[in-house]
C-alpha cells in the first residue's frame, strides 16, 4: 500500500478542520481544485465527512483528522541542529 494522489488529497481536507472546534466545518466549493471536490466526495463516501463538498467531521472523520494532523505534525518537525 502507499500513499496515492487521491489519499493524499484526501490527507490534505482532512488537515483543514480545525480539531479544537467541532462546530467549524468545512466547505470546499466548486471552484476549488478537482482534486480537493474529488476529494471531498471519497470523504462523504467513506463516511468521514457529514457533506459531500465539505460540511463537518463525523465520529470516525474526527479520529481519521486527528491522525492525520498529528502525523503532519511528527513529519514538519524540525531536528534540532
Amino acid at each position: 500500500m502507499s500513499f496515492t494522489p487521491e489519499l493524499i488529497a484526501e490527507l490534505e481536507i482532512l488537515a483543514l478542520f480545525n480539531l479544537a472546534n467541532t462546530l467549524e466545518g468545512l466547505k470546499v466549493h466548486q471552484t476549488a481544485s478537482p482534486e480537493a471536490v474529488a476529494a471531498a466526495l471519497r470523504l462523504h463516501d467513506k463516511g468521514l465527512i457529514t457533506q459531500p463538498d465539505g460540511g463537518y467531521l463525523t465520529s470516525l472523520g474526527l479520529d481519521a483528522a486527528g491522525h492525520a494532523q498529528g502525523l503532519l505534525t511528527i513529519l514538519t518537525v524540525e531536528e534540532p541542529a
